[in-house]
C-alpha cells in the first residue's frame, strides 16, 4: 500500500539528492505519540561517507522546508546510508556489492549463499562453493548482504611481511605509566 505523504516526500527530495550524486533508496515515515520521524536512506557508487550524509541532510531539510510534504508540524529527520539490512532489489544494489557475501532466496529452489562476482541489468554472477552461478533477478525472491567479521584477506604480493620493531631497543624514552609494585610476603 503506497503512502501518499511518503510519495510526496520522495518527489521533493529526489532531485536535490541526485544533484549530490546520491540515489534515494527509501523514505520511511513513522509516528510515536505526537512525534513524527522521517528517515531517508541514500546510496551511491563507492559508498556514502559521513561528509556526504551531512550534505544530504542539509539539502533534504531545505527541500522539505520549501515544500509541502511534511506540513507545519515538527518532525525529526534522519538521513542515513542504505545499510546492510535492506534487500538487494535493483541492479545497482548488486553492482555496489561486488565482492560481498550474499544470501539469496529463490522463488523456485533452495536458498544459496555466495560471493557476488559481477552483475548486469538482468542478473548476477555469484560464486557458490567454488562454482560460479548466474541468477536472473526475476528468480530472486529476496537477497541480503551477509555481514562478515574481519576484513577480507588482501591478495598476497609474494613479498615477506615486514616486522614492526619491538618496544625494546627503541631508544631511551622513559616508559610512562604506573611503576611495578612488588609485595613481599610476611615471614
Amino acid at each position: 500500500m503506497a503512502d501518499p505523504q511518503a510519495d510526496t516526500v520522495r518527489d521533493e527530495v529526489a532531485g536535490p539528492l541526485a544533484a549530490l550524486g546520491l540515489d534515494l533508496e527509501a523514505v520511511e515515515l513513522s509516528r510515536s505519540g505526537t512525534r513524527r520521524f522521517l528517515r531517508i536512506a541514500v546510496d551511491a557508487d563507492g559508498g556514502v561517507p559521513l561528509d556526504l550524509i551531512t550534505d544530504a541532510t542539509r539539502v533534504v531539510s531545505a527541500a522539505l522546508d520549501d515544500g509541502t510534504a511534511m506540513g507545519e508540524q515538527p518532525y525529526t529527520l534522519e538521513v542515513t546510508s542504505r545499510g546492510l539490512d535492506r534487500p538487494l532489489t535493483e541492479p545497482r544494489h548488486w553492482r555496489r556489492n561486488v565482492g560481498r557475501l550474499v544470501a539469496v532466496t529463490l522463488h523456485d529452489g533452495p536458498a544459496v549463499t555466495g560471493r557476488v562476482v559481477g552483475s548486469d541489468d538482468t542478473g548476477v554472477e555469484i560464486t557458490v562453493k567454488g562454482q560460479q552461478r548466474r541468477i536472473a533477478y526475476a528468480d530472486v525472491a529476496r537477497a541480503l548482504v551477509t555481514p562478515e567479521l574481519g576484513a577480507p584477506k588482501a591478495p598476497t604480493t609474494g613479498r615477506p611481511k615486514q616486522q614492526k620493531p619491538s618496544a625494546k631497543g627503541r631508544g631511551s624514552a622513559p616508559r610512562l605509566g604506573r611503576p611495578d609494585h612488588h609485595r613481599e610476603k610476611d615471614a
